[in-house]
């Protein structure tokens, strides 16, 4: 269950799925041996919300959610090792922004561990398009006061950014302010604020102001 976290983040699953862990139907046994892992304090657990306000808590779902490694450095070797890479250039090509893969997942993994290391719940939030089968995703969503702030994350540039901006318009009355990490430089796009992913924890403080 603990190894398969980095392969179901890579393939933009909903929600974490003890069955596509283990290879079989789920049974009691499986969620025994998942509240152990909670409570191991190894992963982290973001809870899907239902109803995006300040009570974030009050809305969650405790059966839809996903898992980040607590150890950003660990996802990392899990995810070479899966892929065979033994280069010891990777890494310098990874913090070069020269590999030839998206690696959103693994930004979504640091941006985690930084939230859950500011004493921050981790939340998201998903919503059916409309006449689609697809869904929106919102990756984290930050209480501030009386408001909340969605948060995306990209790997590499800033990208499409269709959820969080269906996501001020389905819930501005709610939204303080959108932010997207990235590996750009601090700016703006429209009402999107524009950060690189090495200022969350300035961020995140800012908020407890």
């Amino acid at each position: 269950m603990y190894d398969s976290i980095p392969s179901q983040l890579a393939t933009d699953k909903r929600s974490y799925v003890i069955s596509a862990a283990t290879g079989k139907k789920k049974i009691g046994k499986d969620l025994e041996r998942l509240y152990d892992l909670l409570d191991s304090k190894t992963v982290l657990p973001c809870y899907n919300v239902h109803n995006p306000s300040i009570a974030l808590s009050q809305t969650r779902d405790s059966d839809i959610f996903k898992l980040y490694l607590a150890d950003t450095g660990l996802f990392t070797t899990m995810i070479f090792n899966s892929s065979g890479e033994t280069d010891t250039n990777f890494y310098t090509k990874l913090l070069s922004d020269s590999l030839p893969a998206d690696l959103g997942y693994l930004y979504e993994n640091a941006a985690a561990q930084i939230i859950a290391g500011s004493d921050i719940a981790l939340y998201y939030h998903t919503w059916e398009k409309e006449n689609s089968s697809h869904y929106y995703e919102v990756d984290f969503l930050l209480p501030s006061k009386t408001k909340i702030i969605p948060l995306e994350v990209k790997s590499s540039g800033i990208g499409k950014h269709e959820s969080i901006t269906a996501f001020q318009k389905k819930y501005s009355k709610q939204v303080l302010r959108q932010i997207l990490l990235s590996q750009k430089d601090v700016g703006h796009a429209e009402m999107l604020q524009l950060y690189p992913v090495y200022m969350l924890p300035f961020i995140l403080e800012d908020l407890k102001n």
